[in-house]
């Protein structure tokens, strides 16, 4: 069996694995989806030519089984009508909750999610930071009520989505710590209308798989390359920094339209102190993304004559789809606004 067959394979359970837990109507059906998912996504890390990869291969693996045995034992403490009531305590409903967002990885149960999105390829690292999330989250969306442990869980994921990002030079663990602060945001959408988070989700996976595209037919991984490549038209350049600006929620684009609506939506639920302290702490995710497109677009950096130079191949059709999805968001906001 070839490779590309046993990726066309495991991607098959996948989404299947998926399926199966977002359309379970029983707990076991959940955590049974959950498991397809995990026991089909751990073979698409492994690499025979690398043995960093396998290393937060099996990083994943351990701490997916974690809490995948954290939800099952919730599971059956529920199944076993417990003293601990599911409506009248929340200590299940919190277990539950703790067992997906170590699925997912939010703050503070976010530490192997840069280490395996560090040394992974770039088609795992999207399948990570968007389908892998569909699954815990819809989930999650289940049992989720607004106390003390869900806002501190906002809060951390944003802080530490912000303060993490600020010295990487590895773009996968920039946008690593990106997909961190925007859990935050997602959590928090969740909390106010289903809805929201949907829309969150989808601008969110089409962003990030416009980026991880670029960053995968440029071949780049860390910044230096981004400032030192010798055959990185200019062009290109402002596209991915576009996408960038966009993704880190810079107003006239697609990225700040369902930050915006989560915003509003939070301010009609008196709820203004946590979306003020969320939009504070994103200034800094914004920050460090600002800082990188200035200092690539802007400065002029020496570039060897011995340096490697990057093939950019079939990156024509690529650029005017990236600058269009991009940009959609200006006359998206602009006609809310002329609407609302």
């Amino acid at each position: 069996m070839n490779n590309n067959s046993k990726k066309l394979l495991f991607l098959s359970s996948l989404m299947m694995g998926t399926i199966l837990s977002i359309s379970s109507n029983s707990w076991f059906g959940v955590w049974m989806g959950l498991e397809i998912n995990l026991l089909s996504f751990t073979p698409m890390l492994t690499s025979n030519k690398n043995s960093m990869i396998n290393e937060s291969a099996i990083k994943y693996f351990i701490v997916q089984v974690m809490a995948s045995t954290m939800l099952l034992f919730s599971i059956l403490l529920i199944q076993m009508k417990y003293l601990m009531g599911w409506e009248s305590e929340m200590v299940s409903s919190m277990m539950i909750s703790s067992s997906l967002l170590v699925k997912i990885g939010s703050a503070p149960f976010h530490s192997w999610f840069p280490e395996v999105m560090g040394t992974s390829e770039w088609n795992n690292c999207l399948l990570l930071m968007t389908w892998q999330k569909i699954a815990p989250m819809m989930i999650l969306s289940y049992c989720i009520q607004m106390n003390n442990f869900i806002f501190a869980i906002v809060i951390l994921s944003i802080i530490i989505g912000a303060m993490g990002g600020l010295n990487q030079t590895s773009l996968r663990h920039l946008l690593a710590y990106s997909s961190i602060s925007h859990l935050g945001w997602m959590i928090s959408s969740m909390i106010s209308s289903e809805n929201i988070w949907e829309i969150y989700f989808i601008i969110y996976s089409v962003l990030s798989m416009i980026l991880t595209l670029l960053f995968k037919q440029t071949n780049l991984f860390f910044l230096n390359q981004i400032y030192t490549s010798s055959n990185m038209k200019p062009e290109i350049k402002f596209m991915m920094f576009l996408s960038l600006l966009s993704i880190g929620g810079l107003p006239p684009f697609l990225g700040f339209l369902p930050k915006w609506m989560v915003m509003q939506k939070m301010m009609e639920m008196n709820m203004t102190s946590l979306m003020a302290i969320m939009v504070m702490l994103t200034m800094i995710t914004l920050y460090y993304y600002l800082r990188i497109s200035f200092s690539a677009l802007v400065l002029l950096y020496t570039e060897n004559s011995w340096f490697m130079n990057v093939k950019n191949k079939n990156l024509n059709l690529m650029l005017p789809v990236t600058i269009m999805i991009s940009t959609m968001g200006l006359v998206m906001t602009s006609t809310l606004i002329f609407t609302f």
